[in-house]
Formats: C-alpha cells, structure tokens, sequence
C-alpha cells in the first residue's frame, strides 16, 4: 500500500527539489509535527540554530552559497524574532523559504486567547508584519489547496530572489495531499519580451558607440545571475575597465586584466574613483546607491553618463525598458555591444599594500589584515562584519575563485557569525573565514556552539578593540563602549565534554601566525583567534567614511 502523502512531505520533497540538503530550524510547539514530517520525508538534513534569528541568518548565508534556502520556526515569539533576519535576505536579494509553524485552524476566528500570541484573538497580523519583507506570504488553510500554495511561494522567492513566507497550522503538517510532480515549473524563468529587449539592446548599443571612455560598474545584486561568467563575457566584448561596488567585492575576479579595483567615491581603492567619476558612460549593473555606498550622498556616477542596469529594468538615456531579466539583458548586450577599451588602456590596476610590522610588535590592524590576505586562496569564503572589516575586506587583494560576503544594505551587526556558519554548511569544500568585531560577535555569539556541535571548520578572527569602532567614528558616545569578554575562553566551554573547537589569543604578529597555522590543521570545529588591537586602530577608509556618513545623518531638517 503507498504511504499516505502530507503537507510535510509535500514541502520538504519540494525543498529538495529545489536544490536544498539541509533547512535550519528552532523547535517550538506550533512546529514540532511539521519538523517530524520533514525528518520523516528526508529530503534535506535537519540542521538547529540556538535562537531564530541567528537561524534566518545562518539560511541567508546558506542562501548566498546555494541559491536558495529554508528556515522553519514556530508563531509569534520564533517569528517575529526571526524578521530581523529575514529583513536582511530581502534587503540583500536571498530567496529564503521562511516557514512558520502557525495555529490550530479551528482555533482561527473562534475567539481563543492562545499561548506565544499578544493576546488578542486575531492572528493575522504576523502575516501582516512579514508581507513586508517577503515577495509572497502564502497561509495554508487546508490541506487541498496546500501543494498549490507552497509551489507560488518558493516559485516566487526563486523569480524574484527574495524571501517568501508559508504558514503551516500545526493540524495542517500532517495532514495528507498529493504529492509534487515536476519541479521544472517552479524553476522555469519567465519568457523576455523580445520587442522590449531588442530595444533596449539598441539603445544600450548606441549608448556606448556615442561615448569614448566607458566603463562597467558591478553592484551587489549581480549575484541574482548565479555566476560571473555573463558579466565577464560583457566586459571582454566591450574591452573596457570593470569596477566593483563596495558590496560587491569579488563579484569580479580581480586577476582579470579588466579589473580596476573598488569604486566606492572617495575611499575607493587605488584609481578606482577617476576610472568611474572621468568615464564619459559607466554600465552600471545592478547597483544600490544608498547613503554607505555613496560616503554619504558624496559620490555617485553622474546621471547623465549612466546606463542603468537593474534586476527587471534598464534605463538608457531618460528611457526606460522591462519585461526581462538582468540575465537576459546582460547575454544579448554580450553578443552585440561595440568595443570600447580606452578606459583599459588609459589606467591600470593599483593593487593596495597592506603595511606589516614587527613579529614581536603589538598586533595593529594592518598587520592582521595583512596575514589574513595571505590566508585567502582560490577556494576561500572571507565573510566581513559590519565596521572595519568592511574596510579591510575591501583593501585585500583576491586570488582567482576567492569570494567575498558582506552585508552592506541591511548592516545589521551580529550577522556574519551565523552567515558564515550558513555558507560553510552550503560548501564544506570551500576554506571558510569570518572577520568580526568583539561588539557584533556579543549579538550571535551562541551560533560557535553550532560550529562545534556539526565540526564546522570556520576560522574566525575576533577583533577585539573594546567597542563599536564603527559607530565611534561616525558618532562617539559611552553607548559605543561594551563589556570586555574573554572570547578565545568561550571555545572551552562551547567544547564541553566533546567539542573541538579552539580558542587562540593574538597580540603580536607572531602569535597571530602561529595561530594561523593551528587554524588552518583544525579540520573537526573551529577556531577563534582573539585578535587584540588598540581601540583607535582601524582603517583611514573607515575614518574618512565615518565622517562624511555622520555628515549625512546630521543635516538640519529641511525648511521650506
């Protein structure tokens, strides 16, 4: 006899189907026969975060590395702490499947006061919260109608690359429905509008014949193309020079006789600033121009010479073209677009120096990201906190296949613990290293413990400076100063009676070396290397920016 199918089995098969091997979960009794129905199904490994939103984050770090992934949490308090998290897969385009547990249907407008509610007897208003940062919130109401409502919301999140939210009652998890056919409908990409596209190829094309010194502008949301290889092909067509957008570092590879570096206005890596400001046409590729990327509203390319390439739109010359993707876009401009390489020829690659010191020397900032940089190989992951180590991200110089992770829209200190813990799990072949900052690590400190618990090999460099140095630089206070830990200590107790993770002090050169070295051997958890610099030492980049963004949060209201 065929088992009977639920709308468990439903969703995780689905999942699977996707390209999932593993949705991260938070247990809560609004979820816990949905969680049996997913283990029993078994199409990804089950995967527990120590609180929800260090679970959103940990799927949206997976989401960069694998394209898509699921978290699964219970209603109201597993929820709303998770859409902090789920805010930051909106804001950096990561379709994450977020699936909440949700309440009896029969307990549904009968005018119960539930547990883990607010206490009214209306439930609506966590969709209602979520709609906001997700581009499809589907609530399953009966079994029947479930497998049509889970297909719109991860078909969606996939389109769209954004969150999407599915509400499974408690009474529904079980609850038996067909079983998924075909996934191909879920992946397949809407067909372009070919008048609009050949259009917008014709005044692409005529924007850079008119023009002399082009140059291509990468933005962040290129990672929507799932590869570099179109944006490559673009370059090597047109044969102009290539920037990266801050957010956006290693989107390019920087070994690519193209590449000039990083434009981000005035702090921008060396030569990148005049290759973008002096060009006569930048390409712009899916940028986001907010307050950080611009050093607060100081530098952006000029309008008039910008050809705008967004995710679903492209605006060329005061005229506006839709009804395709970037991707699209991107692959017929590659086989049209006329040469132009007097921005190549004219400039040249200024790679940054990062200064050293003295082995036996204090440890400073630049000697920490000097030795980082040379840890970094064609197979590593550097996944960069909010702060300085934005900045010292930005001034590494990458090999080939190297990546970058930051989350420069959203900047919500306390997320690249668990994303990195997320994209190692997504890719356990690759060298995974996380640089954060004592006050971010305090927020999502507990998700090392999962580090050890699954033998996740992260090398995290803990910048110990004794405070928020990024809020000191654009606006100093006592709130900016924090409780000092013993961060290499946690590891002992994150270990226990079987963990193997370690806990490493660096204040010197040498020792951060030897460090290193201890890492890179420790192949069963990982290592923490408390990394302990003065508080005033950070990059000049971060103190010319901060300055420049506190302008920009401090300018008077405007009187009309």
């Amino acid at each position: 006899m065929t088992k009977t199918y639920t709308v468990g089995n439903y969703l995780s098969e689905r999942l699977g189907q996707i390209g999932l091997k593993h949705h991260f979960a938070v247990a809560g009794d609004f979820n816990l026969v949905l969680l049996d129905q997913l283990l029993e199904e078994g199409s990804t490994k089950q995967i527990y975060s120590c609180n929800e939103l260090n679970c959103g984050y940990t799927a949206e770090g997976y989401a960069r590395a694998n394209g898509a992934a699921a978290m699964v949490i219970t209603f109201n308090v597993g929820a709303l702490s998770a859409i902090n998290a789920i805010g930051s897969a909106y804001a950096e385009s990561q379709p994450v499947i977020f699936i909440s547990g949700g309440p009896n249907t029969n307990d549904q407008g009968a005018g119960h006061i539930l547990h883990h509610t607010i206490g009214t007897t209306d439930y609506g208003y966590q969709a209602e919260m979520v709609r906001h940062v997700t581009c499809a919130t589907e609530i399953l109401r009966s079994a029947e109608n479930a497998p049509a409502q889970i297909d719109n919301a991860i078909r969606t999140a996939l389109r769209l690359r954004k969150p999407a939210y599915i509400e499974v009652p408690c009474n529904l998890a079980a609850a038996p429905c067909t079983r998924p056919g075909p996934v191909s409908g879920l992946l397949a990409e809407t067909t372009p509008d070919k008048v609009s596209l050949d259009a917008a190829i014709k005044a692409a094309c005529t924007f850079i014949e008119t023009r002399k010194n082009v140059a291509i502008l990468v933005g962040s949301r290129v990672r929507t193309l799932g590869s570099l290889e179109p944006v490559v092909a673009l370059a090597e067509r047109i044969g102009c020079a290539v920037t990266v957008m801050a957010g956006a570092k290693s989107f390019f590879p920087e070994n690519h006789p193209s590449f000039r570096g990083v434009y981000w206005g005035e702090v921008s890596t060396n030569g990148a600033q005049d290759v973008i400001e002096k060009a006569d046409g930048v390409i712009c590729l899916a940028p986001i121009f907010n307050d950080y990327a611009t050093v607060g509203w100081q530098s952006q390319p000029d309008a008039k010479n910008m050809l705008l390439a967004d995710l679903n739109e492209v605006t060329v010359d005061g005229q506006s073209f839709t009804g395709f993707h970037l991707g699209a876009f991107i692959a017929a401009l590659s086989e049209k677009a006329p040469r132009r390489t007097a921005s190549v020829e004219s400039t040249k690659l200024l790679p940054e120096v990062i200064p050293g010191s003295a082995p036996e020397a204090p440890l400073t900032n630049d000697e920490m990201a000097r030795q980082i940089n040379g840890l970094l190989d064609s197979k590593t992951t550097l996944t960069a906190e909010t702060g300085d180590s934005w900045f010292n991200a930005i001034r590494m110089t990458l090999p080939g296949g190297a990546r970058v992770e930051t989350e420069m829209q959203w900047g919500s200190i306390g997320w690249s613990v668990p994303a990195s813990l997320g994209t190692a799990y997504a890719e356990p072949d690759r060298q995974h290293v996380l640089m954060v900052g004592d006050g971010s690590f305090q927020l999502t400190a507990q998700e090392v413990a999962q580090m050890v618990r699954y033998e996740i090999p992260v090398i995290i460099f803990l910048i110990n400076n004794r405070g928020y140095v990024i809020e000191i630089k654009i606006h100093d206070g006592p709130y900016n100063y924090i409780k000092n830990w013993d961060y290499a200590g946690l590891i002992k107790a994150f270990n226990a009676e079987d963990g193997h993770g370690l806990g490493l002090h660096a204040r010197t050169g040498a020792e951060l070396a030897d460090a290193i070295s201890k890492a890179k051997a420790n192949k069963k958890g990982p290592t923490l290397i408390e990394c302990s610099i003065a508080t005033e030492d950070c990059t000049d980049t971060l103190v010319r920016w901060g300055k420049k963004v506190a302008a920009a949060n401090g300018r008077p209201p405007h009187v009309s």
